[in-house]
């Protein structure tokens, strides 16, 4: 069997959905055939979110809070069977480059009375193992017919091409980085000096 020289997939590995009390909540692992670093930068750019899932209509960074704290939006829009809702959130934005990304909603800018979410990069092998965690409260109505079990199946199937996008994206950062470096002509002398 050769395995040294083969690539492994993106790879959902286990994910859980529970809802107690009108909160949401999930927990997922996934291993990215990228460095903890790339998968992180994507993760982050929230100016280009969209390229992680079409849900995401709106994006990007809003200006800091007045201690500096990043600010992040997202728009997402989506549909479960016979409903659509169009959901905003702003968040405070808290990272540990490259092994931790946390956010957590301003619910008076969003439509989730609560919302926090936390991924945590590890490396593993050539790639990253990623754990995801979300705890979530919609400031509006769900149908019943939403419960964990369908929530469960549709980020499943969607959660997978998001990872594989990520993944994707990742493993492109890398070789656009060196791309940069690369073609970057080198600086002038007073340009090292300011």
């Amino acid at each position: 069997m050769i395995v040294g020289s083969l690539a492994w997939p993106a790879t959902l590995r286990s994910i859980d959905v529970w809802r107690k009390s009108g909160v949401y909540s999930l927990e997922s692992e996934t291993f990215l055939d990228a460095s903890p670093q790339a998968v992180y930068d994507v993760l982050v750019d929230y100016d280009h979110f969209s390229r992680i899932s079409r849900v995401y209509k709106e994006h990007g960074y809003l200006d800091p809070a007045p201690d500096g704290t990043p600010i992040i939006f997202t728009r997402m829009e989506g549909c479960v069977l016979f409903y659509c809702k169009s959901m905003t959130r702003v968040e405070t934005l808290e990272t540990d480059a490259p092994r931790y990304i946390r956010t957590v909603t301003l619910p008076e800018q969003s439509d989730f009375k609560r919302s926090i979410s936390e991924f945590v990069l590890e490396p593993e092998a050539s790639g990253t193992r990623l754990f995801y965690s979300m705890e979530m409260e919609p400031d509006f109505w769900v149908p019943p017919i939403i419960g964990p079990w369908f929530l469960k199946r549709t980020l499943e199937s969607g959660g997978a091409r998001a990872i594989n996008r990520i993944e994707r994206l990742a493993q492109g950062a890398g070789q656009d980085e060196l791309a940069r470096r690369s073609d970057r002509p080198a600086a002038e002398p007073d340009e090292l000096v300011r």
